[in-house]
């Protein structure tokens, strides 16, 4: 349970929030000693720990473990493909959009008004990074989603949506 940050160093030190894991997928890498990527928690996380061969093992044994992890592979190459277009041609307010429609996806539930109410697993900061925008920037866009009605803001992580669509919608 919880979320992981990903995130990619430089040689220089400098460092980008590269993704998002969210439970239950399978985070780290098959057939390789070493991931390029660093994880952080990004909230309290619970995790089942499998040795690589081990987790290697019941992969060549087991059909149905394999077609698991070839449908996340495949989401996650899908998932950055999107995240391409985000941060390549997306206005701040779609980018914004973007980044609480996935995590919606992934942790939101609705409630009985049909309001998907998220903390967020990163604060302003990490959006900002992981946007390719600047605090302010995430803090305005945010302040305007909630204007248009389409999310509410209680405290610094709380984050009600209101209107899926519509978050849909101005996500491009």
């Amino acid at each position: 349970r919880g979320t992981v940050k990903l995130s990619r160093v430089l040689r220089d030190g400098r460092q980008q929030l590269v993704g998002l894991q969210f439970a239950p997928d399978l985070m780290g890498r098959l057939f390789s000693s070493e991931s390029p990527l660093s994880a952080e928690a990004a909230t309290e996380v619970e995790l089942c720990r499998i040795p690589r061969d081990v987790l290697e093992g019941l992969v060549a044994d087991s059909e149905g473990l394999k077609q698991r992890l070839l449908e996340q592979a495949l989401q996650d190459l899908d998932e950055a493909r999107e995240w391409m277009v985000t941060l390549g041609r997306k206005s701040a307010v779609e980018r914004v959009a973007s980044v609480l429609l996935l995590i919606a996806t992934r942790m939101g539930g609705r409630d009985a008004h049909g309001n998907i109410t998220l903390d967020l697993p990163i604060g302003r900061a990490d959006m900002a990074d992981f946007l390719g925008l600047t605090i302010e920037t995430v803090s305005r866009q945010m302040s305007r989603l909630r204007r248009e009605g389409v999310i509410s803001v209680q405290g610094h992580r709380c984050v009600v949506i209101h209107d899926i669509e519509a978050l849909g919608a101005r996500s491009g």
